[in-house]
């Protein structure tokens, strides 16, 4: 066949090394390529360039490949981590609102807090003066002889806090547990007065202490009050003397209309024309006694003559 015929074509060797020839031409480049050297070399080189770009295009797939799915996986990655970063934000958005409301919440706790504290502290100071300045009702309950209101009112000489004896004064200081040492910080006084019926008995005197803000001078105002609706017949007796003996502070300020006490000078006058008292003695006012305390309240270090062994109402300018 090598003499018969020329070299195969690079055409043919490559069909048959595919196995793309029909059979019997297959077979005649079969013999030819084993009787034929250059044939057979060639056939070799063809082959081994064949599979040269087999390898090489078989890697280049498996790169393209392995840069898709790099560039796949790195598009996930950048999308995790955006998804990440976004949840991480409002992560710390939501803890920092939440440590907002927390501080929110604290603030406004301490500031209810203090001023709960700070109106009980003065809820407990009004409590305390006024305690002190009240009588021990199991000491001094109040004590009134009979008499009739047209002798209370008739008497013009009638004194709110007549002088009692010494052995009196002397019992009433002891039963209250006052030394004779501080006396001088005390009036005796009535708790019932004798210009509303009261008597100068150990079951109506009691040591009221001038340092008090309800002291013997607010009381004094009540007593001329009272004193003055009874004999205008604006108040029962009877009642004028149970309101000043069950809590005198409580009927001073229903019967002045405030819960402080008023300056001497102002409750004096124009106070009547303000009272309305119904059938339960309870009245409305239009308007409110003010000013401050006259200077004989605003001097707490004050003391009575010591020669004085009771204060007389009598006794302070009006």
């Amino acid at each position: 066949m090598q003499g018969n015929k020329a070299h195969l074509s690079d055409e043919e060797l490559l069909l048959f090394s595919d196995q793309e020839l029909p059979t019997r031409q297959a077979a005649r480049v079969r013999e030819h390529v084993a009787q034929c050297e250059p044939c057979h070399g060639r056939l070799t080189e063809l082959e081994n360039a064949s599979s040269c770009f087999a390898d090489l295009h078989q890697q280049e797939s498996q790169a393209q490949s392995f840069h898709s799915l790099n560039s796949r996986n790195l598009l996930k990655t950048r999308l995790s981590g955006s998804r990440s970063r976004r949840a991480t934000f409002w992560n710390v958005m939501t803890q920092q609102l939440a440590g907002a409301c927390l501080a929110l919440l604290l603030v406004v706790g301490g500031i209810w807090t203090v001023r709960h504290i700070v109106r009980a502290g003065s809820s407990l100071d009004a409590t305390k003066a006024e305690a002190i300045a009240l009588p021990r009702r199991t000491l001094t309950p109040g004590s009134t002889r009979v008499v009739q209101v047209a002798d209370l009112c008739s008497n013009q000489e009638l004194s709110n806090d007549p002088p009692v004896s010494p052995s009196l004064e002397q019992a009433v200081f002891k039963e209250y547990g006052v030394p004779a040492s501080s006396k001088k910080d005390y009036e005796l006084d009535y708790l019932i007065t004798p210009a509303l019926g009261g008597v100068d008995s150990i079951q109506n005197l009691w040591p009221q202490p001038y340092s008090s803000t309800w002291n013997a001078r607010v009381k004094d105002q009540l007593e001329d009050q009272l004193h003055e609706l009874v004999c205008q017949g604006k108040v029962q007796l009877a009642t004028a003397q149970s309101d000043i003996a069950s809590n005198w502070i409580a009927a001073y300020k229903r019967y002045f209309n405030t819960d402080n006490p008023q300056p001497s000078a102002s409750t004096a006058t124009g106070v009547d024309s303000r009272l309305d008292f119904g059938p339960n003695h309870r009245h409305q006012s239009e308007s409110r006694v003010s000013g401050i305390y006259d200077l004989a309240l605003s001097v707490p270090s004050w003391k009575p003559p010591a020669s004085t062994a009771v204060l007389r109402r009598t006794e302070w300018p009006r």
